[in-house]
């Protein structure tokens, strides 16, 4: 990332924490939050009608959880997303807090990924990725042990192949985004105000959904019911 607008959107971030490590305590303390640029809170994503909204409004009422994926047609952000599709919005409403997942894929992917996963809460994309380059989350695969997942039941052979089939049949041939372009996790809010960021270094460098849940003060999740395979 190059130029003086960049270095101010970065600069503000509080911490980066990689890997399966316990994420730490948000601060709290308002000495400990920092501010989001103002040239990033301004930037649009777009919802699933096209409708262009200010990223920062999404965030400024209440706390958000953000997870920025890798791009629709990956089968782990699918995996990662099929479980917080599993996160009760009652939990969510108890520690008044906001899911927002987004991707970098066209609008018009999606209602077919929500169909796809049983995702309800927020979700956003920005198709032009530049709050991702704003961010500073990654391109490409950096090499480093992220230990298991527990959100992930497919091995990278059937996921690979399910994610090339998805990709063939569908309305239009593309991978719904830069396939090489990673994700990561904040919270932010009330208003530009960021209290953790992580951003992946590789396709499963995901923060387990429970430790950042734990941050916010929503309540445990069980992600254990559900099915071991993929089935082709």
């Amino acid at each position: 990332m190059q130029g003086p607008m960049s270095a101010l959107a970065l600069a503000p971030v509080t911490r980066q924490v990689s890997g399966r490590d316990a994420p730490a305590p948000v601060p709290s303390g308002p000495e400990n939050v920092q501010p989001l640029a103002a040239a990033v809170s301004e930037l649009p994503v777009l919802d699933a009608s096209g409708r262009r909204v200010p990223f920062g409004a999404l965030f400024r009422e209440r706390r958000a959880v953000v997870i920025f994926v890798r791009h629709f047609l990956c089968y782990i952000c699918k995996e990662y997303v099929e479980d917080l599709a599993k996160i009760p919005k009652s939990f969510l409403q108890e520690a008044d807090v906001t899911l927002i997942v987004i991707g970098q894929s066209s609008y018009h992917h999606i209602e077919p990924f929500c169909k796809l996963t049983g995702y309800s809460h927020e979700i956003y994309v920005d198709p032009e990725r530049e709050i991702y380059k704003r961010l500073g989350m990654k391109r490409g695969e950096e090499i480093a042990s992220s230990g298991p997942s527990p959100h992930i039941k497919s091995n990278i052979l059937s996921g690979s192949i399910w994610s090339l089939w998805r990709a063939v049949t569908g309305p239009l041939f593309d991978f719904q985004g830069d396939p090489v372009q990673q994700g990561g996790t904040l919270i932010l809010g009330p208003g530009d105000n960021i209290h953790f960021i992580h951003r992946d270094r590789n396709r499963l460098d995901h923060k387990p959904i429970n430790s950042v849940l734990q941050l916010v003060g929503v309540q445990h999740v069980d992600f254990t019911s559900r099915p071991s395979v993929i089935h082709l």
